[in-house]
């Protein structure tokens, strides 16, 4: 049996749990980034639009129906074979309805955008969420028991695999078929890996649903709020700007959330599982300090990178994309400061989740898909792609504001205790942002050529990241080395190094 982890060794498997998670998205971030630009030289901004478009329907529609097995199983404390052969059974039916309204809803989609080609990728879409519903429930182990090494592995190689084929028939037929084609390749790797690292076999059985009912009746609420929030972006786009208008905004919007998905998501995802094992460990305690400490190493380190993407976003394109998707830089550089708050957001959600605090989520969920509707649909049809940034990015501070604020209560905890701890971050990313301005390296349009791309870069990059460092650096002397965020930072920075053979002998010997 695993045992609970508690005080520090808790706080040091969570942080174990991150670095596997982050190492997953930076690996993956890694492969998906150079396929992107071998695609985007050989498919068009409209095929990329295309399956943004169709993508949006289909994990809409898969969210809306996610009802959170996987997390009640992960928060309980001695979660039961039923419990397990009866999540997987209600996943699998769920894969299999959302299959049938994929189904049901591609001609007339196809219709309502005015393009043919929606209806059989959304179609191949459907096998897509069948397949879904066939992965092993048995891998929630993995998160219940912070092993996301294991987690690691079974995300890796799935999408290796698709992404060669992705790129592959890309070279061949040049078409948008190529990206489904990857899609439905990671998806079916994904279910194989999940039988072949877990030993449990799932039965067909309901008969432990009391026990996921209620809580799983709260997360599919959540999941559907989040899902109209996060996905009628597209639908609002393509339906006053086209495709091509979907694909230059998805385009946008990936960089942007560069910080986010690379550093944001994957601390989060360790950050549910931890809170939760510290709370059954300690009976149901606040965990002031684990909250307090989590996001002062997010401030650290996600301000200068939301801020930066956003300085840097018309060089950043303009190299990474060509010419043709330039459309895209307003869209980086307005959500990349918008973006900022999701760190404190996130975290704050992860905490509220696992003391299951759900009625909270899903009240604050709904008003932020309310409030993202109406924005939308007053600022695309006169600003454009630009409007929908400003829209999301007044919707997201909002959210993850009223979060932040709902989990200082939980914990009782008063705002002025979090910014005592955030102060050095904030005034380092001020003073990044305005030496970058005034010497306009931040901010600047984008250069006509991938060469004065490329110098106004990585000059930029150089000194956004030298500046910040010094002042946090000179911030942190003048208040005597305090213990925070800085010194949790080098703490992490150690145990990584000591995973690297060479270096931990220097680490040994005291080199």
């Amino acid at each position: 049996m695993t045992t609970e982890p508690t005080g520090n060794n808790m706080l040091a498997r969570t942080a174990r749990g991150a670095f596997w998670v982050v190492a997953w998205r930076m690996s993956t971030r890694v492969m998906g980034l150079c396929s992107t630009l071998i695609l985007v030289r050989l498919l068009a901004p409209g095929d990329f639009g295309l399956i943004a478009l169709a993508t949006s329907f289909a994990v809409a529609l898969e969210a809306s129906l996610v009802i959170g097995v996987e997390d009640q199983i992960v928060r309980a404390k001695a979660p039961s074979r039923a419990m397990y052969d009866t999540g997987f059974t209600l996943n699998l039916l769920r894969g299999l309805l959302v299959a049938v309204l994929i189904v049901l809803i591609a001609a007339p989609a196809g219709r309502f955008f005015g393009d043919a080609r929606l209806e059989p990728v959304l179609l191949a879409l459907a096998l897509s969420a069948a397949l879904s519903g066939l992965a092993n429930i048995g891998v929630a182990d993995f998160r219940r028991h912070l092993q996301f090494e294991r987690e690691f592995a079974l995300n890796l190689y799935p999408r290796m695999v698709g992404i060669v084929v992705t790129v592959t028939l890309a070279f061949l037929v040049q078409s948008h078929w190529a990206l489904v084609a990857g899609i439905l390749t990671n998806r079916l790797g994904a279910v194989l890996m999940s039988y072949l690292m877990h030993p449990f076999r799932p039965r067909l059985t309901l008969s432990a649903w009391r026990d996921l009912a209620g809580v799983s009746a709260w997360s599919w609420g959540i999941n559907v709020a989040h899902m109209i929030k996060d996905r009628i972006d597209s639908v609002v786009i393509g339906r006053v700007l086209g495709t091509t208008s979907v694909g230059h905004y998805a385009v946008g919007m990936e960089v942007a959330a560069l910080p986010a998905t690379e550093l944001v998501d994957p601390i989060c995802r360790a950050c549910m599982p931890g809170f939760a094992a510290s709370r059954r460990a300690d009976g149901g305690g606040s965990g002031q300090d684990d909250y307090l400490r989590i996001m002062s190493l997010m401030a650290l380190l996600i301000l200068p990178a939301g801020v930066g993407i956003s300085a840097v976003a018309g060089p950043v394109v303009a190299l990474g994309f060509g010419q043709a998707w330039l459309e895209a830089v307003p869209v980086v550089a307005v959500l990349g400061i918008g973006g900022i708050l999701t760190s404190f957001g996130n975290v704050s959600m992860a905490l509220l989740s696992a003391h299951t605090r759900l009625a909270t989520l899903l009240s604050i969920a709904l008003s932020a898909a309310a409030l993202r509707i109406a924005l939308l649909l007053m600022l695309v049809p006169a600003y454009g792609i630009t409007g929908a940034a400003l829209a999301v990015s007044i919707t997201v501070i909002s959210e993850h504001l009223a979060l932040l604020l709902f989990a200082l209560s939980l914990v009782g905890l008063r705002l002025p205790a979090l910014l005592a701890r955030l102060w050095r971050p904030v005034v380092s990313v001020v003073a990044m942002a305005l030496l970058m301005w005034k010497t306009g390296l931040g901010w600047a349009a984008a250069p006509p050529n991938a060469v004065d791309a490329a110098r106004l870069l990585l000059t930029g990059v150089a000194l956004g990241a030298s500046s910040y460092i010094l002042m946090l650096s000179a911030l942190w002397a003048v208040s005597g080395r305090k213990l925070g965020a800085e010194t949790d930072l080098f703490e992490l920075l150690r145990r990584v190094a000591l995973r690297v053979p060479g270096l931990r002998i220097m680490i040994a010997n005291g080199g």
